[in-house]
């Protein structure tokens, strides 16, 4: 966050009692990473650029951080310790937009509540420190640099019920390194060090980066490992008064728990539903089954438009706008996932107005539900026509095709063959490209579904013979009544049958095996939860996804090179096209590298 210039440092001072009212009560001390967590904080807001945190005995016995920021006066430290005495704001104006990661004035005070607190500060006016210990109360010269320093030591010394429910000292000084680790990701122009029993633990050195992307990146790489970094890809968009930078993960590379799921707020680390749901949504038909999505983002907003007051311990945030907010994050990451590592802009492909391609691969006859428009070539952005720059001789039916020279333009290459009926083996620049066709055609086919069905218009509606029923809750009653348009726009006609029950009398069209009731009720859920807007394009989406299943090239079906070498052209040519709408891989890259290992080349 912004930190406080020493010529417009603003003195410590305690608040108001209206103000003191409107500030969400109790500052939890739960562990030693809640005391690294506040100290850690402050030292930021005092303009801090290198944070050095000490502990013994995983916290427990000691927190000790160090910092070179602007100091507190000697004048005010006894104010500092006093509950709900801040130099972060001043009035309900200021708390409701607040830019600084401290300002309920309550954590040394907490903090001094459960264990035994000093402090020792200098600012650049003083000739020398000044110590407080908070239990004497009395001041006393000390030998410092400008800055403070805060020791707290015996963590719940006189609360013993609370210091049994710590757990061992390995556990807590991970909770207090993650805790750490966060500031590190959201202030890469900052250093910080982490000690434990005098052992130097972790070590981030303060960045200089001339772009602010550039630093943040290095520095997720320097917190997460480079791994993070290589199976992740850069995201930076600016939708109204939002603005979103940081990486996310690759769909493969999504992980089975949330453990590698970083939001920052204003430069605050948060957890927030609105948001995580929206991150959720963008990957939704590009992750296999429940898997999570990696990411490290920072999302800047106007101040005036969050509330950070909302939780004890800052954890939380609300938004003035939750669903425009939602909406924009779902789009910049949605928009950032786009681009496969396979696709190549128009430009890419040779000729790309010279005489006719290879043949499309036509879909399977009878394999799509009826369409208001037939389904035209799988070739839907762009045709492959003449060979590109770089490869040598053609390509026929029943022909191996040449070998391709560096600076190929075709990412995933020229067809070799087919495996199995079920993959394509072709070679790029780098080695052997294995695709699943089926996979892949689906992609294919469902992204053009969208672009051609995946507008305003209502879905297709199959009316029933005999409407079905249900039992519904009063919730699932409310809801049918209120989103009633949004259901028939889903080919769903849903209304109240009687005071608990619902009737369908609709059915979309694209849909004629599905379950009927769980349908509709996981509808309804998603309305109530998320809005009308969101629920039916999601499920537009489901339908088209489920559709496109049925009409891509079904396994076993023999291709010829050229058909394999369009399917190719047209994976090369459409979004997402790193993974089916189930979210498994569509392909693999195996480098010569790694075929040498295979075959032990070069040992």
């Amino acid at each position: 966050m912004n930190a406080v210039p020493s010529a417009t440092r603003r003195a410590i001072r305690a608040l108001p009692d209206e103000l003191v009212s409107q500030i969400a009560a109790g500052e939890v001390v739960e562990r030693p990473a809640s005391v690294v967590r506040e100290l850690v904080d402050n030292a930021l807001d005092a303009g801090a650029s290198q944070v050095t945190v000490r502990l013994a005995g995983g916290g427990v016995r000691a927190v000790v951080v160090e910092d070179d920021g602007t100091g507190i006066p000697a004048a005010e430290l006894p104010l500092a310790l006093q509950r709900h005495a801040t130099s972060k704001i001043g009035s309900l104006g200021e708390l409701e937009s607040v830019a600084t990661m401290g300002f309920r004035g309550e954590a040394l005070a907490a903090i001094a509540s459960v264990a035994e607190l000093a402090i020792t500060s200098r600012t650049a006016a003083d000739a020398h420190a000044t110590r407080l210990d908070a239990r004497g109360g009395e001041l006393q010269a000390a030998a410092r640099g400008v800055g403070t320093t805060v020791e707290v030591r015996e963590l719940f010394f006189n609360t013993p019920a609370r210091r049994k429910f710590l757990k061992s000292e390995a556990t807590e000084l991970a909770h207090a390194l993650e805790a750490l680790r966060r500031h590190a990701l959201a202030r890469p122009d900052v250093g910080f060090a982490l000690w434990h029993e005098g052992r130097l633990v972790a070590q981030w050195r303060a960045l200089r980066a001339p772009l602010l992307d550039d630093a943040l990146t290095q520095r997720i790489g320097e917190v997460l490992g480079g791994d993070f970094i290589a199976a992740s890809r850069a995201i930076a968009a600016r939708r109204g008064p939002l603005a979103l930078l940081g990486r996310i993960g690759h769909p493969e590379a999504a992980r089975s728990r949330a453990d590698q799921q970083y939001l920052f707020v204003n430069g605050r680390f948060v957890r927030d539903r609105l948001v995580a749901h929206a991150i959720r949504a963008a990957y939704e038909d590009q992750l296999h089954g429940s898997r999570q999505p990696a990411y490290v983002l920072m999302l800047q907003i106007a101040p005036e438009l969050v509330d950070v007051n909302v939780h004890p311990t800052k954890i939380e945030v609300r938004f003035r706008d939750g669903g425009a907010v939602h909406g924009a994050v779902r789009a910049a990451v949605q928009e950032a996932l786009a681009t496969s590592r396979a696709t190549v802009p128009l430009h890419g492909f040779a000729g790309a107005a010279d005489g006719p391609g290879p043949p499309a691969l036509a879909p399977e006859r009878g394999a799509l539900p009826p369409m208001p428009q037939p389904l035209q070539s799988t070739l839907s952005l762009v045709r492959a026509r003449e060979p590109a720059p770089g490869w040598t001789g053609g390509a026929s039916a029943g022909a191996a095709p040449a070998v391709p020279e560096a600076g190929d333009a075709w990412p995933l290459g020229r067809a070799l063959a087919q495996l199995g009926g079920v993959y394509i083996l072709a070679e790029n620049a780098q080695g052997l490209v294995i695709v699943d066709m089926h996979a892949a055609h689906e992609r294919i086919v469902y992204e053009r579904l969208k672009r051609a069905h995946g507008g305003s218009a209502p879905m297709p509606a199959q009316p029933l013979l005999v409407p079905v029923s249900f039992a519904a809750t009063p919730t699932e009653i409310a809801t049918a009544e209120s989103q009633r348009q949004a259901l028939m726009d889903l080919g769903l006609d849903v209304a109240p049958l009687s005071a608990a029950t619902l009737a369908v009398r609709s059915r979309p069209a694209a849909l004629p095996e599905a379950d009927l009731t769980e349908l509709v009720r996981a509808v309804l859920a998603e309305l109530h939860a998320v809005g009308a807007s969101r629920v039916v394009q999601r499920s537009r989406d489901d339908m088209l996804a489920t559709m496109a299943c049925h009409g891509a090239v079904r396994a076993n079906r023999r291709l010829t090179v050229e058909e394999m070498n369009a399917l190719l052209r047209d994976m090369e040519a459409t979004e997402r096209a790193d993974h089916c709408n189930h979210g498994r891989p569509t392909w693999r890259q195996v480098t010569m590298k790694e075929l040498d290992a295979l075959f032990l080349r070069g040992r």
